[in-house]
């Protein structure tokens, strides 16, 4: 049997017909710019991260792969532009493999602001990560020093300290056995001419292996002025101070000297007449005597030895006669 409609619900039936293929494109545009419009707003920025590699407590990477991801991120403008860059972790996990080589994807884990708001679209590159582990073990290494530059003329590094001295590092195992030492950063030694000390980076060139601590040392370096010695030979000895009317003869007229000096003053160093003398001042009457040789020195140099110490003279008048007791 043949239903019967309304008048009223045939009129808006015939109404809605009417033209239906311009409603039908109007329903579809709307829709179309709806779409568009969502798409409009949405932002796109784009973070290098640092890629953690989980694996088991004994096992560590013993091959180089790639340590940042590239991450593209989209969504809501408000969120996306509140997000930082330690909101996303990019991960490759390992855990409960063994000694071996693999090829693992990347993964990603929401942090701080990454996780409320809209759903995020996030990318990785690259999508996957080749990975050779190896059992980690530690080891103590000797630290040495990595020096440039001069120290003031005259002056030299004779000595300095370390603290640490050594440092432990974890590694492949494979890798481990070629490493003996390790080297600090630069320590500039230009125009130094006292003690100094100095906080500096230890050098870690091989990304596999990690260095325990905060991988700094202190150096402590001892500056020294350069020291030489040189002897002085057939030096004349003075008499100073002797009385009017006396004459003095001595039994040793010649003597040396061995003195220790800065280098550059010591090379061009040159004795004077007087450097060895003997001082006749308080002698009150003619005779014999015992007399110390002085050494008159600048204070740049510092007397080692001399020979003799003392002179035996004769103190006598001018115009002759026997010296007196």
């Amino acid at each position: 049997m043949e239903k019967i409609w309304p008048l009223n619900t045939r009129k808006l039936l015939a109404k809605t017909a009417e033209n239906w293929p311009a409603k039908v494109l109007s329903v579809a545009l709307a829709i179309l710019l709806v779409v568009f419009r969502r798409m409009s707003i949405v932002e796109e920025r784009f973070f290098s991260v640092p890629l953690i590699v989980q694996t088991e407590s004994n096992l560590i990477p013993a091959s180089v792969y790639t340590r940042m991801i590239r991450v593209s991120v989209r969504g809501d403008p408000a969120g996306i532009r509140s997000m930082l860059e330690s909101d996303i972790e990019a991960y490759i996990d390992l855990k409960g493999k063994g000694k071996g080589t693999y090829r693992v994807p990347v993964q990603i884990r929401n942090n701080g602001t990454a996780l409320g708001g809209e759903p995020l679209e996030i990318q990785v590159e690259p999508l996957e990560i080749s990975v050779v582990l190896d059992y980690k073990i530690s080891k103590y290494v000797p630290l040495a020093v990595n020096t440039q530059g001069s120290p003031k003329q005259g002056y030299a590094l004779i000595s300095y300290t370390l603290r640490p001295a050594q440092v432990i590092i974890d590694g492949p195992s494979d890798l481990m056995s070629g490493i003996a030492e390790f080297y600090t950063d630069v320590i500039d030694l230009e125009g130094k001419s006292e003690d100094f000390s100095v906080m500096v980076s230890i050098l870690n060139r091989d990304p596999l292996v990690v260095i325990r601590g905060e991988g700094l040392t202190e150096f402590h370096g001892i500056i020294k002025e350069i020291l030489m010695v040189g002897n002085f030979d057939n030096l004349p000895i003075t008499v100073q101070g002797l009385k009017t009317g006396w004459i003095a003869e001595l039994e040793t007229q010649r003597g040396s000297v061995r003195l220790e000096g800065n280098r550059q003053v010591l090379e061009t160093y040159v004795p004077p007449p007087d450097l060895l003398a003997l001082d006749c001042s308080a002698l009150t009457q003619p005779g014999t005597y015992q007399v110390p040789v002085s050494v008159r020195l600048s204070p740049s140099l510092r007397m080692l030895r001399q020979e003799p110490e003392t002179v035996t003279v004769h103190i006598r008048n001018r115009a002759g006669g026997e010296p007196g007791p």
